[in-house]
């Protein structure tokens, strides 16, 4: 038998890449075993007080229990939540920086002419963590009474009426420019700067309705301040039960949630994000946290980082289309 010289050299560098290639597979099981060895910090994009931040630092103790080790909220705001996005899709890919986003994470990049990171590409899912509603509410003093009624009102005198929104690309903003394109009517947007002065100009009547988060709004309904007419989700809320979804009250394949993720940067070693996707759903899991959740008006939403990263992928392409078809910006 003759043995070319030259098989050596191709046996030994096989042999030394799967070397290699177990070496590393070996330094990364070994990560993920003593991951955390040290703080981790969660980026919010938003500034503290609002429903990132809450849902936030309503999972961290938890979260960090979990974990076996510790975990802190940093709020990072500006451009619609993007800043804050950016630092983690630039940030080491080790899990200890990882970011909290809302559905603006399908929505910015189709409003926004220059993203400066790639949603799919630059950040690696961890999981979805919770889904919140919004709610129609409008002035006491405007004529419906019900879904039924506004829809015929506002298609009757279109562009007459408005609504007030947390600002452009705002989850108030969509929630209710997908309610004008599903119902066919023709309501003005008027921006503000926060859900507050919305709802504060939607009770005084300067603005006839809104689309406000349901656990901000529901004391003024309670209190007989603004007449609640549907939750945007596909269920009814245990905040309001008695409210309808907008769906069963009148327009049917309406449906809009307000959903939080959590990811890492992309790179992020498999077995360190599958480690923080378990004591995530773990901690979603608990008794405790649940009750917080649903007082706050949060539902657990636990998913694996392929449903999660699924899921983003779809909405992407259902705003970009909506954002598209109604001619909506940012500006």
């Amino acid at each position: 038998m003759t043995i070319h010289s030259t098989s050596f050299p191709r046996a030994t560098r096989r042999f030394a890449l799967g070397a290699l290639a177990g070496l590393a597979l070996a330094a990364t099981g070994a990560m993920a075993q003593s991951y955390p060895a040290k703080p981790v910090r969660l980026v919010v994009p938003y500034a503290a007080g609002g429903s990132a931040d809450i849902a936030a630092r309503l999972i961290t103790d938890e979260w960090a229990r979990a974990l076996g080790g510790t975990m802190f909220v940093e709020n990072k705001g500006g451009a619609g939540g993007n800043i804050g996005v950016d630092m983690v899709a630039k940030a080491p890919a080790d899990g200890y920086t990882i970011g909290l986003q809302t559905v603006s994470l399908a929505i910015n990049p189709s409003l926004t002419p220059k993203m400066p990171y790639d949603t799919l590409k630059d950040l690696a899912p961890i999981g979805m963590v919770v889904s919140s509603q919004h709610v129609l509410v409008v002035n006491n003093d405007l004529p419906a009474r019900d879904v039924k009624e506004l829809v015929a009102l506002l298609k009757a005198q279109p562009g007459r009426y408005s609504y007030g929104s947390a600002g452009p690309g705002s989850t108030f903003h969509m929630s209710a420019e997908l309610f004008k394109a599903v119902a066919g009517t023709d309501v003005v947007h008027v921006p503000y700067r926060g859900g507050g002065p919305a709802l504060v100009d939607t009770m005084s009547g300067q603005v006839a309705m809104s689309f406000p988060v349901l656990s901000a709004a529901r004391p003024h309904v309670q209190a007989g301040k603004l007449r609640a007419l549907g939750v945007t989700g596909p269920q009814r809320s245990a905040l309001l039960p008695d409210v309808p979804t907008i769906a069963e009250a009148g327009v049917p394949g309406y449906a809009f949630e307000t959903w939080f993720m959590v990811f890492a940067p992309a790179g992020t070693p498999q077995p360190v994000l599958d480690k923080l996707n378990a004591t995530l759903n773990q901690a979603l899991g608990s008794p405790a946290l649940k009750e917080r959740m649903v007082r706050e008006g949060f539902d657990p939403l636990p998913t694996t980082p392929a449903q999660a990263r699924t899921r983003l992928q779809a909405e992407l392409g259902q705003w970009a289309k909506l954002i598209k078809e109604r001619g909506i910006t940012a500006e």
